[in-house]
């Protein structure tokens, strides 16, 4: 379930049209190392894997949207930075991914 969730983002920020080159790069990369970061966390936290997936690809969908609602996508990014938000002290490299995830994704000016 969760790879499918990471599957849908990859293919939605390969399809995005609006997205440079570099910044899709970037995205994929960066999703690579979530992909690895959430299947670890779900050995122990399932549930939480599978939110930090979902709001990933809430966030990604809003983000990547011809016509963006910024609200929509502050409250995805939100819910995103909260998913992992417990996680500080024993995940930082999660953390780490999602929060500079969410920086590109809000910084898209798509």
């Amino acid at each position: 379930m969760i790879e499918d969730t990471i599957g849908k983002i990859e293919a939605k920020i390969q399809s995005a049209e609006a997205l440079k080159e570099d910044k899709r790069r970037e995205l994929s990369q960066l999703l690579g190392t979530l992909k690895s970061e959430v299947a670890e966390l779900s050995k122990t936290h399932h549930e939480q894997a599978q939110s930090i997936a979902g709001f990933a690809e809430v966030s990604t969908h809003e983000a990547t949207r011809t016509e963006q609602n910024p609200h929509l996508l502050k409250l995805s990014l939100e819910g995103l930075s909260s998913s992992v938000a417990e996680l500080r002290q024993s995940h930082p490299r999660l953390v780490q991914i999602v929060n500079t995830i969410s920086n590109m994704l809000s910084n898209l000016g798509i």
